[in-house]
């Protein structure tokens, strides 16, 4: 005997069993049986039948649970396969699929005919993947027959394919019954579709079926194995045994594959190169990646049948992820799903009936089926059972216009109230220019994985990648010497990184302002090392600082040192920083399409105390709903300009004031030229060296809205403390201030006169009166999490100050507003 592949041995120990066969069977070529020295008494599974005047045996499969009292072999491998007849043994690999001895026999053992074909496999498997070979795991990927559906709407039966037939995602998507199946009736008048579904296809749903399969679900040919061509593929469910994940055949076979290399990758696909929904091994730090290998958190808590073996679950989620960033413009169906779930046997169908749940689930999770998608209200994204609850929203920025278009889709009734007389909030581009200006955010920081990239590849809109260089320019003309900067960033970092190291066993209440922190730990750089910065380093220094406070959108003398990059500590987006050349109102715009929203209904209360939430309007107005999301900025928050009944808590309040309120304003001019080429040579902004400190945030970087084109455009920022300085003026003082600046900067050539401008007073906006949170010295990144805490599963908040992850960003609102849609799609 040679039996050693101890999968395939499993219930034998200790000592061999001795095989009863058939007297037909036996031979006088057959040699004696022997067990290892004495005899055994076997355990009997056969039972006898009276058929025409003849015996005939069977054998029960002796896996403890079996339901199959009579199996019959699929592989019929050997000429000696036992059909439906009697063998030594059953190997089972489901409740409805076994194969007999004498098949083991053909396959297994080096001197008959299948055991080459076994070994080539094996090898295959064995360089490929992680998982150790085994004949039952070859049976399962080589020998067992496909499973299809019938693509007739009033038919949908499950049939099962001859074994020589290879099923394909188009074979599956346009197959109908008659086509090739294994079938032992065979009739020309009878309609393929009227025949009987087998009767192991209704086991497959119970769950006892999927707790007796023996060897999980790998799928060939999966579209996601371009994305994964890292990993062992049986780590990320995927069969070892395809060409399109063996490594003897893609260009990872000796070597893992970084981010850019998978960018590339993509982009020769035909793929968006920011689309990339997976970590590479050993890669972390990659917002809205997750591991292909590990199931989330969130997908354990929602799927704990799978935290045993999470196979079956990461093969579909991979595939459903991977579909979407192939094709994000057309809604990803549970059928489009189900027709590339290439897998062997009844567990096939299996597959198709998860593919559905987790569909939903990473749809109700925003990462799928989400952005701008069109969705036809007949086929909501989500079952009936989803249905049955109205929302409304309060805000029609870009966190309340998310949140209700993701509703919506989902199938739920929703409503937006909205103060302004338009949509969009803190977003709202000029075109009054030649070119779109946003008067609120247009930069997208980090576009891997940004669901604003997202939103721009279904909508068609194009982004242009900002480059590096940023001249910095002094009043008078001269530019700086690029080694001055460099070394200046330097030292301004490596502040930060003592900030950073200060900060690490510093309690809430030990915190201090940041910029008060700058100052101790320059002065202390100085004393110290004895260098002294010159006034010209000294000035650099401050444009630097300036920067920051842009970023953070306050004076630093406001911002907590202990969690002012809070949201660091989190996965960022990566890769391009882009100008969003036509502008967040054209994905605003179409979020907003559809929906049902109300404009200049300025909401002044909500009512939460009964059964239903009564909110009411300036007009007086009153409406009635189940679910109220609050998407006002923080500011109005903090002002109370709406009346909560009861009474928000007093640790929301808290939360809520510890916050602060940044600001920033922005100014932009046509000129009738570019009289800035020459100087900066290209470049899609320059920066401005303030002469002293308190001009400093006073247009502090200055950019090139049409940089390849010919709009002559240019907008600047104004933060810090600056804006106090133009918050009184009028637009033109502010333009001839922000003149004299570029006079100075400019002063070896004639700087024309604007032909149009604009400057923005985001301050003086009643359903505004900011531009983005930041943390306050003595106030921590919780705070972003406690005003995000919904109120007994009735009033929920979203906006870029409940995010602490994404904070300050149109993304950020945008996620909130997913985020918060997912919540109450849950409830």
């Amino acid at each position: 005997m040679y039996y050693s592949d101890t999968d395939s041995l499993s219930g034998i120990s200790g000592r061999m069993r001795t095989k009863k066969r058939p007297a037909i069977l036996e031979t006088a070529m057959d040699p004696p049986l022997r067990s290892s020295g004495r005899q055994v008494k076997r355990k009997t599974f056969e039972t006898e039948e009276e058929e025409d005047g003849c015996e005939k045996k069977y054998r029960k499969c002796e896996k403890a649970g079996c339901t199959a009292t009579h199996p019959v072999c699929f592989a019929s491998a050997s000429e000696r396969c036992a059909k439906n007849g009697y063998t030594s043994r059953w190997y089972h690999l489901s409740c409805g699929e076994h194969f007999c001895n004498e098949c083991f026999d053909h396959c297994y053992r080096s001197h008959k005919d299948g055991y080459e074909k076994y070994a080539t496999w094996k090898r295959i498997w064995t360089s490929n993947g992680k998982t150790e070979p085994s004949l039952k795991a070859f049976m399962s990927d080589q020998l067992v027959p496909f499973w299809v559906q019938c693509s007739k709407p009033n038919c949908a039966k499950w049939r099962q394919l001859t074994r020589d037939i290879q099923m394909t995602a188009s074979s599956a998507k346009t197959y109908r019954c008659g086509m090739k199946t294994h079938t032992t009736v065979k009739s020309e008048n009878t309609d393929p579709c009227s025949l009987s579904e087998d009767l192991r296809v209704g086991e497959v749903e119970d769950n006892k079926w999927y707790s007796m399969l023996i060897v999980p679900p790998l799928l060939k040919d999966s579209p996601a194995a371009p994305f994964l061509g890292a990993y062992y593929p049986d780590c990320v469910g995927m069969s070892p045994s395809c060409v399109n994940t063996n490594r003897f055949h893609n260009e990872y076979s000796s070597m893992k594959m970084n981010s850019s290399e998978q960018s590339k990758t993509i982009q020769s696909s035909g793929m968006s190169p920011y689309f990339q929904p997976f970590y590479q091994p050993n890669e972390c730090g990659k917002a809205l990646c997750v591991r292909p290998d590990v199931m989330e958190l969130d997908e354990l808590y929602e799927f704990p049948e799978y935290s045993r073996d999470p196979t079956m679950y990461l093969a579909l989620r991979n595939l459903i992820l991977a579909l979407w960033n192939i094709n994000c413009t057309e809604v990803l169906t549970p059928q489009k799903c189900a027709n590339h779930i290439v897998v062997r046997g009844l567990v096939r169908i299996r597959c198709v009936i998860e593919v559905e749940k987790i569909l939903y689930f990473v749809t109700r999770k925003g990462l799928v089926n989400t952005g701008v998608l069109t969705v036809n209200l007949d086929r909501p994204l989500l079952p009936s059972c989803y249905h049955k609850k109205n929302v409304i929203v309060i805000g029609a920025g870009a966190a309340g216009l998310a949140a209700a278009r993701q509703l919506r889709n989902f199938g739920i009734k929703v409503m937006v109230l909205e103060a302004r007389d338009r949509i969009g909030g803190r977003v709202w581009d000029d075109y009054s220019l030649g070119v779109t200006v946003g008067k609120g955010a247009q930069i997208v920081n980090g576009c891997i994985n940004n669901p604003i990239a997202l939103m721009c590849e279904q909508l068609g809109n194009k982004m242009h990648k900002l480059g590096d260089r940023c001249d910095l320019i002094e009043e008078g003309g001269r530019v700086v010497d690029p080694t001055i900067d460099k070394s200046i960033d330097f030292h301004f970092n490596a502040m930060l990184d003592v900030v950073a190291d200060w900060r690490k066993d510093k309690k809430q209440f030990q915190d201090v302002p940041l910029g008060e922190k700058i100052e101790e730990i320059y002065k202390a750089f100085s004393q110290e090392s004895g260098v002294q910065f010159s006034d010209l380093e000294v000035k650099v220094l401050q444009f630097h600082l300036g920067n920051l406070e842009y970023a953070c959108g306050s004076n630093l003398q406001q911002v907590s040192a202990r969690s002012w990059d809070h949201n660091e500590f989190f996965a960022q987006f990566a890769g391009d920083h882009t100008l969003f050349t036509s502008g967040y109102s054209s994905v605003i715009s179409k979020l907003g399409d559809a929906l049902d929203i109300r404009l200049n209904m300025p909401v002044v209360s909500i009512n939460y105390s009964g059964d239903d939430i009564c909110i009411g309007t300036a007009n007086g107005t009153l409406w009635m709903t189940q679910k109220v999301l609050v998407t006002v900025p923080l500011t109005l928050l903090q002002k109370n300009t709406i009346q909560f009944y009861p009474h928000l808590s007093e640790r929301k309040i808290k939360a809520i004031n510890s916050l602060g309120q940044g600001v920033i304003e922005k100014i932009a001019l046509q000129f009738p030229y570019k009289f800035w080429e020459n100087k900066i040579q290209g470049s899609d902004f320059f920066g401005h060296i303030p002469p002293s400190p308190d001009k400093r945030g006073l247009f502090g970087v200055f950019y090139d809205m049409d940089p390849q084109g010919n709009h002559c455009v240019l907008m600047s920022v104004i933060s810090g403390d600056a804006v106090a300085v133009i918050r009184d003026m009028q637009e033109q003082q502010v333009i001839e201030l922000c003149m004299k600046v570029l006079k100075e900067l400019f002063k070896e050539q004639e700087v024309p006169d604007p032909v149009r401008y604009f400057v923005t007073q985001w301050n003086k906006d009643p359903w505004t009166q900011m531009a983005y949170s930041f943390i306050k010295a003595g106030g921590s990144g919780e705070a972003y999490d406690i005003i995000a805490e919904d109120i007994q599963g009735k009033v929920f908040f979203a906006g870029e100050a409940t995010n602490r992850h994404f904070p300050q960003t149109v993304t950020g609102a945008y996620l909130s507003g997913v985020r918060e849609a997912s919540k109450i799609a849950a409830l």
